[in-house]
């Protein structure tokens, strides 16, 4: 029997963002057969990073989003309002403000698999794609060429550039050295941060490389030279997993080089995640079987989980809401809601409690996070998740807590529901319940 303790009257601070995504709704609200946006909206999800937006047509398809596909001719006059393209992307953005979440924009090019590489490649001038990128700020947040004031506060520059090595003749989203990076990363961070210091800049979505990391931040803190320190508002770094505590391993590591070089102030953000067996073909084709599924659903609620109580950890954007995939939440074909578009709603509620309550558990394969609101409510989230598909078996979890009303609600997500109000739990003693999980399912249960 697994154990698990609330404390209902001990306050951890705030529920932090962990149900962020990559990538906006499908649709316009005037038209809800044709798309996700409602549900989209209902899920209140906080932020969208518009990563590889342009890989999809009604997002704008190749139009959308990258620095090389707004400004589209290196030669011309940054100062030109013509020489921006902002249409689709504009549209874009409005359908992502339009569902209730705030943009999270990725200054940069989405990864480019092919032989041939456009937009991926270092710039020929550093200092004039900075000032490209601070019209493409000016034009969403100020207003610049007939554009828009929007309330867009983190601008993130660039997109996994360690993720080839050095020596690859096939270097996906940043196609030059490591130093040449490093010196991109410097003079544009350092412009953008000139031009608008009540912004967040950040970046560089590190794909994996923790050691590239070590060397980057130590170049950015200028060796001990405090006036030649590039300023860093959030860090931004990706994990694919197929262990939800991989989430608190990382976080801690990159908590530690931040420490290490004196951001720790900044923000840490795990902007890209999901689960992932492995990228070889069967593993791969595995995962993706997975996400779409009850299994992908209770794993992704475990990661938020741990995500939430992890020391060092602002932000977590799920890869991916777009149509893919790798998208656990929606259906490909007609958008309509999967299993994990459940753990979603899940964790939103507790974010609009707002403010998470001690809760423990002795069994790191059930994971458990709880919220109290301001009037007192109590709700909390149970996954139990289990990464090998032989002799998994049902668990009973001994739930104690401190205070209850005398009738808790629960309600259970697994094959047959989502979230549907159904009676899980047996009295056992006064504020004392035991609650039966099947493998690979999440409960929700409202105690007061």
């Amino acid at each position: 029997m697994s154990c698990v303790t609330i404390n209902t009257s001990k306050l951890l601070g705030k529920i932090r963002p962990m149900n962020c995504v990559n990538n906006g709704p499908v649709g316009l609200a005037e038209d809800p057969d044709r798309g996700n946006f409602h549900t989209y909206k209902k899920l209140k999800i906080p932020f969208a990073r518009t990563h590889d937006s342009n890989f999809f047509s009604a997002y704008g398809g190749p139009h959308t989003i990258d620095v090389g596909v707004i400004f589209t001719d290196f030669s011309k006059d940054v100062n030109d309002p013509d020489a921006y393209d902002f249409q689709l992307t504009d549209e874009y953005i409005q359908k992502i403000i339009a569902a209730g979440t705030e943009p999270l924009y990725r200054l940069g090019a989405s990864i480019e698999h092919w032989s041939k590489k456009y937009h991926t490649l270092p710039p020929k001038d550093n200092q004039k794609w900075a000032e490209i990128c601070e019209h493409i700020i000016r034009h969403y947040t100020e207003g610049w060429a007939n554009g828009f004031t929007h309330k867009i506060r983190y601008w993130e520059i660039w997109n996994e550039p360690d993720l080839d090595a050095e020596d690859s003749d096939n270097k996906k989203c940043w196609g030059g050295t490591k130093l040449q990076f490093f010196e991109f990363y410097k003079t544009v961070a350092l412009h953008l941060k000139k031009c608008f210091p009540h912004l967040k800049i950040g970046g560089p979505a590190l794909a994996w490389d923790k050691a590239w990391l070590d060397d980057f931040l130590k170049m950015m803190s200028g060796e001990g030279d405090e006036e030649k320190r590039v300023p860093i508002d959030f860090l931004s770094w990706h994990r694919y997993m197929r262990n939800p505590w991989d989430v608190q391993e990382d976080a801690d590591i990159v908590e530690a080089i931040m420490k290490k070089y004196g951001y720790d102030a900044a923000e840490s953000h795990l902007n890209e995640w999901n689960y992932v067996r492995g990228w070889a073909t069967e593993a791969f084709i595995y995962s993706i079987q997975t996400i779409i599924g009850m299994k992908g659903a209770a794993f992704t609620l475990a990661a938020m989980i741990v995500g939430q109580n992890v020391n060092k950890l602002d932000m977590m954007m799920y890869y991916d809401a777009r149509p893919t995939g790798m998208n656990g939440i929606w259906d490909l074909y007609l958008y309509r809601p999967l299993k994990t578009y459940y753990s979603f709603e899940a964790f939103n509620k507790l974010v609009e409690y707002g403010t998470q309550i001690e809760t423990t558990t002795d069994d790191n394969d059930v994971y458990v996070l709880g919220a109290r609101s301001a009037d007192g409510k109590v709700c909390t989230v149970f996954s139990y998740f289990v990464e090998e598909d032989t002799d998994a078996q049902p668990k009973t979890v001994r739930i104690s807590i401190d205070s209850v009303n005398s009738n808790p609600v629960s309600y259970l997500l697994d094959e047959a529901n989502n979230l549907a109000e159904v009676p899980l739990l047996t009295k056992c003693g006064e504020n004392t319940y035991e609650l039966t999980l099947a493998p690979n399912t999440v409960a929700m249960v409202d105690f007061i």
